[in-house]
């Protein structure tokens, strides 16, 4: 996929479970910790790892090795020829991604749609993950929010584009005239807005059901997590989270106020202390076991 000269959203090309796949690679990998992050980002239209995770990527290296890839058929990944999309096949991928890497075990954080699917990584494959981090996620059923409705069913134009800013965001401060100008235009480059409609066409209820792991699963994960979810989230509710922190055992639940769905970007160091003070216990507990 030809990419803007220069652009930030590149990182290096892998090939992870078949697809040539974009990928984020920062941090040393002998730092604090010798598990890699892996950051599964979410699902709005224009996406790419780097826009989703541009604020704390950087943060969390100087700790850590730090992974995000642009999932199947987002960003600078490639489009399946089938236009094909479902919560397996992106489980499959982000385990790719994984295999490609040389990436045993990884904490792994999912934001939104990222959320379902780390959740559902974690599930089927729970010794390839240390911790979890869920943020905003989906994983559980709820009755889709006109929020994420909107989100799913995006349009291309300059005021679709706007109005879903002001779905994401509850700090209104956030959202410029440049920030909707570069997010529209990063949602009709060639090839993004064509995958994008493949993925959730209506009745979109059944995306929402899609992401959504079997409760008796998530009742039976084993990880330490920790969930984070801003209160005034209007594309995925905050008892999507209150759910979740009620099914897994090991589960804290940190709620920011005054906060929508952008947590990592309207909180973004305090997102980063949170998830790197919740691994670094990881940390500590390996070094003392040794």
């Amino acid at each position: 996929m030809t990419a803007p000269e220069n652009s930030p959203e590149i990182g290096r090309e892998i090939t992870a479970a078949g697809y040539r796949t974009n990928v984020h690679d920062h941090g040393a990998a002998n730092g604090n910790s010798d598990v890699p992050v892996m950051m599964i980002h979410g699902s709005g239209p224009g996406v790419t790892a780097w826009a989703n995770w541009r604020l704390v990527i950087p943060e969390l290296a100087k700790h850590r090795r730090v992974v995000a890839p642009d999932m199947l058929g987002f960003g600078y990944t490639e489009r399946p020829e089938d236009n094909t999309y479902n919560r397996e096949r992106w489980v499959a991928h982000a385990i790719g991604v994984m295999d490609a890497l040389d990436l045993q075990q990884v904490d792994l954080v999912g934001n939104s749609f990222g959320g379902g699917l780390a959740l559902a990584l974690a599930i089927e494959h729970p010794e390839r993950i240390r911790r979890l981090v869920l943020m905003g996620p989906a994983g559980v059923s709820f009755p889709i929010t006109e929020g994420l409705d909107e989100v799913w069913g995006y349009e291309p134009s300059l005021e679709n584009m706007r109005r879903l800013m002001d779905v994401f965001a509850f700090n209104k401060g956030l959202l410029t005239d440049e920030l909707a100008e570069m997010r529209y235009q990063a949602s009709i480059r060639p090839g993004f807005q064509e995958s994008f409609a493949a993925m959730f066409p209506a009745p979109r209820q059944r995306w929402v059901d899609n992401l959504a792991s079997e409760e008796k699963d998530i009742r039976a994960l084993p990880h330490e997590t920790l969930i984070l979810h801003g209160r005034e989230d209007e594309v995925i509710p905050l008892k999507a989270s209150l759910r979740l922190a009620e099914l897994i055992d090991r589960a804290q639940l940190h709620v920011f106020g005054r906060c929508g769905h952008w947590t990592q970007i309207e909180h973004a160091s305090r997102f980063a202390r949170l998830v790197n003070d919740f691994l670094t216990e990881a940390d500590q507990a390996a070094s003392g076991a040794e």
